[in-house]
């Protein structure tokens, strides 16, 4: 994967993607494959605002059946089953539990019905995938983080989880690979237009500051939530933000759904690379888009909803981490966000350029896939949709158990540890043979970035050379998600931004401005914790 500014200026395009997130990256990919003469630019690195910032799920939302929103849910899950299948490597299965107490707003009898109706809208009733409950021994014994004191029992049920931004980043490789110019660090500063009709836009190179206009038959804004710069697009979304809070190990390999006793919200305990995920707030938002942090409310609001359930609290000196992203939502008069619907919609401005609107990361692949349509039709191109139970570009083409074992087992080999390689098999695919003849010629490379975290040197090196990485932070904020889930003080950055330094050109003056980047960012994510 390597970025060309150049490869944009002055060419005809059929198609012209503004916004490398989820949406954007899989229209992209869907177009390229039917044929179409596609660019993409985003204005920053790949996934680098809310399509990094998800609580990581691949899942059909079982709280929106309290809502009645069955057309979603079914929709959700039958794209997660077909990720399941397409993308063993980037999705794969994650059991939940939710514990039910005495005092719980949603009893067993109601949890039950529900989870039989997600069974069934998921085509796993009575599969051993389906849900089971368990008394509050069972349960205690299964999850032995939650406090027990009026715990009656509880159920499991299954979903899925990912690693967002690399999801986001494989679908641009597809794109790539299916003949898409793909340029990260590319703004948008402007449409060309002629009576009243888009036919291009005008970019700026954010590496060099080189300008350029770009020709296209159809564009499609998906921006998220930089679509509420106009008034337009503030007439057409809401935007929330959700935090997330990083905590250590606390779970083992299976999550948990709980509610809010405060608001009565539903929120998530997950376990993610060997830490802990719990999130996510849900409030609206009318600040600056382009620095959303994590407030002191925000922290309070999450600790006090986990340690309701644990059996010892958390402290805000326990907290490793956290993030914050904004919600993309279709505008609505409802008056709590949550209640507020997640499913999408397509929207054409009078110029004709078209607008993805709200959306989720699981049912984002078929909602692209209609706005590819829609595209198909105006060019007046017959083509149907071709990602729709599609082999993932980085996905083995052979049986997939047997290939992870294999990988598994040439990983043990190479001497690298089991977490780590279970990782790293999961974060690369097939690609993962690349890394094992890296450390082939240099055994170092087994060792971890960072001792408690399941990086190793060589998943460091080898993205660096083939991701697009412009900065310090693509690295390992979304390469290698090291910044949310370690507390990296400026040696540990130095030490890394050296190591990378060779094969991104960086002189000294060029890794101190990285490394000031990397702890702006960190800064910004913990404003009133560990001063």
């Amino acid at each position: 994967m390597k970025r060309d500014f150049s490869l944009l200026d002055g060419r005809q395009f059929d198609l012209l993607v503004c916004g490398g997130g989820i949406y954007g990256a899989w229209v992209a990919y869907d177009a390229a494959l039917r044929g179409l003469n596609v660019a993409i630019v985003e204005q920053g690195d790949w996934a680098s605002a809310t399509s990094s910032a998800s609580s990581k799920l691949i899942h059909g939302g079982l709280r929106y059946l309290e809502s009645f929103d069955f057309k979603l849910v079914k929709k959700a899950l039958a794209e997660r089953r077909m990720l399941l299948a397409t993308a063993p490597h980037r999705v794969w299965p994650l059991r939940f539990g939710v514990p039910v107490y005495a005092h719980s707003r949603i009893g067993a009898l109601q949890l039950r019905a529900g989870l039989t109706l997600y069974d069934f809208l998921a085509g796993s009733l009575g599969s051993n995938t389906g849900h089971h409950h368990f008394n509050r021994k069972a349960f205690a014994e299964r999850f032995p983080a939650l406090d027990t004191s009026g715990l009656k029992g509880g159920f499991t049920y299954s979903d899925a989880q990912t690693d967002d931004a690399r999801l986001v980043l494989e679908l641009i490789a597809g794109a790539m690979a299916s003949g898409a110019v793909c340029v990260s660090y590319c703004k948008l500063t402007g449409f060309l237009e002629t009576n009243g009709r888009v036919y291009g836009a005008t970019m700026q190179d954010q590496v060099t500051g080189a300008g350029g206009d770009v020709l296209a038959r159809q564009i499609v804004n998906a921006t998220g939530q930089w679509t509420t710069t106009t008034k337009q697009g503030r007439d057409w979304c809401r935007l929330t933000k959700g935090v997330h809070l990083i905590l250590p190990a606390a779970l083992g390999d299976e999550a948990l759904l709980l509610t809010a006793p405060s608001d009565g919200r539903v929120f998530f305990m997950i376990p993610w690379y060997g830490v802990t995920l719990i999130g996510t707030t849900d409030t609206d938002y009318s600040g600056d888009i382009e620095h959303v942090s994590v407030e002191a409310k925000d922290i309070d609001y999450l600790l006090a909803a986990a340690n309701h359930y644990l059996d010892t609290a958390w402290t805000p000196a326990d907290i490793i981490n956290s993030y914050a992203g904004l919600r993309v939502l279709k505008r609505s008069d409802q008056t709590s966000p949550s209640a507020v619907s997640r499913d999408w919609e397509l929207k054409t401005a009078n110029n004709g350029v078209h607008y993805s609107i709200g959306g989720k990361i699981t049912s984002a692949r078929e909602d692209a896939a209609s706005i590819v349509d829609t595209l198909c039709a105006q060019l007046g191109v017959e083509a149907a949709c071709a990602t729709k139970g599609k082999i993932f570009p980085w996905a083995p083409a052979e049986d997939y158990s047997a290939w992870h074992e294999g990988a598994s087992f040439q990983a043990s080999q190479l001497g690298i540890d089991h977490e780590s390689a279970r990782w790293l098999i999961r974060r690369h695919g097939k690609r993962v043979h690349d890394i094992f003849r890296t450390i082939d010629i240099d055994h170092q490379l087994v060792e971890r970035i960072v001792p408690t975290l399941p990086f190793i040197y060589a998943d460091l090196l080898w993205s660096t050379r083939n991701e697009m990485v412009v900065h310090l932070d693509d690295l390992l904020r979304r390469r290698m998600p090291l910044l949310i889930l370690a507390q990296l003080n400026e040696g540990a950055l130095r030490r890394i931004a050296e190591t990378v330094s060779a094969v991104m050109g960086w002189d000294e003056a060029a890794i101190v401005r990285e490394i000031e980047l990397c702890r702006g960012a960190i800064h910004r994510a913990l404003p009133l914790v560990h001063e």
